[in-house]
């Protein structure tokens, strides 16, 4: 079981970059589309902003340049019910948002990302930058490794953060969210094991425990096998994605307990109708978490987790747009062994 100090000012903060996303209006490539569509996105905000969209208080820690587009994405925050109580703004010339262009696929043509990062305001982020007392102020704290991927100056940084937190009994969340294009599944490795003494609720895929960590056997097998060697995790998550096409997804996860030892897993969410994949792993740990903060149980962290994934993947952009009730009414249908009605109204 999972403690969770729920009297704190925020349930979640996340600490990551927010991007400018750029796409490409309908099935349009880059290489020839003269217009594109704006939308604000980053993996810690996609988190954050889809508990909030469930009730729960959050936050998100970030750097932002000083500047129009910067006040596009913090009105965007804002939109979402995150609070932007811990944004700082960097006013000095080489201030810059990163942008990244996302190119929609249809089968056989796989989605293209093609980013445009580095050197972001973000990477000039520094702990001085935040107030002393916020390492108390949150029941959960978030981060990923796309954010430890993108420099020296961010992984040092967040890793001290997580030792703060974790030293005033804040929950440590991690998704590994692996990224070949920030770094090698070497140097990622190597980060990770340096953080995951302070992480508690650890998001991996399968491919990452067996092609970075060299994990064999099952998946349950596997579970099992990186609790033993990490003993301060409490639970592990896994999701499961079949992708019949770019517009055709199946869906679950399978949630290790490791204080009691058992796995939990759902029947899938079959045939997705997809109109955006991006964000819908993002909106899977925010279910999760929401679940867990609700009701302490895993099983509904793999009920909300699921649901939350599903619904995103129908939405465009990388943040989840919904309500409680939409969700709820998602989860009772895919449970519901009766008939289905065809409409909300």
């Amino acid at each position: 079981m999972v403690t969770f100090k729920t009297d704190r000012e925020f349930q979640v903060l996340g600490m990551g970059e927010v991007m400018l996303r750029l796409s490409p209006e309908g099935k349009e490539r880059i290489s020839h589309c003269e217009t594109f569509e704006k939308k604000a996105g980053g993996s810690e905000l996609n988190v954050v902003s889809g508990i909030s969209m469930l009730g729960p208080r959050t936050g998100i820690i970030t750097k932002l340049p000083d500047n129009e587009i910067g006040k596009f994405v913090k009105h965007k925050i804002r939109y979402a019910g995150t609070s932007d109580d811990y944004i700082t703004y960097d006013t000095s010339e080489k201030k810059r948002l990163g942008v990244y262009y996302y190119e929609s696929g249809a089968y056989p043509r796989k989605s293209v990302v093609s980013y445009d990062r580095a050197n972001s305001s973000f990477t000039t982020f520094s702990l001085s930058e935040l107030p002393a007392d916020v390492y108390g102020k949150t029941a959960v704290f978030h981060t990923s490794g796309i954010t430890l991927g993108l420099c020296e100056n961010i992984r040092t940084g967040v890793t001290e953060m997580m030792r703060r937190f974790k030293n005033t009994g804040t929950v440590i969340s991690f998704d590994v969210n692996y990224r070949a294009a920030l770094w090698t599944e070497a140097k990622a490795k190597e980060a990770i094991e340096k953080i995951l003494p302070y992480v508690d609720l650890l998001f991996i895929s399968e491919e990452t425990l067996r092609k970075m960590f060299g994990m064999k056997g099952t998946l349950e097998e596997i579970h099992r096998e990186f609790y033993r060697q990490n003993r301060g995790l409490k639970m592990i998550f896994s999701t499961k994605r079949r992708v019949i096409s770019p517009q055709k997804h199946s869906f679950t996860s399978l949630v290790y307990d490791c204080a009691d030892g058992r796995h939990y897993i759902e029947p899938e969410y079959e045939d997705i109708d997809v109109v955006d994949r991006i964000g819908s792993g993002d909106a899977y740990v925010a279910g999760a978490l929401y679940g867990l903060l609700t009701y302490g149980s895993a099983e509904k962290a793999a009920d909300y987790g699921d649901a939350m994934a599903a619904l995103k993947n129908t939405v465009l952009g990388d943040m989840t747009v919904c309500d409680l009730g939409d969700i709820d009414r998602i989860i009772a249908d895919h449970k519901s062994t009766g008939d289905k009605t065809e409409m909300v109204r």
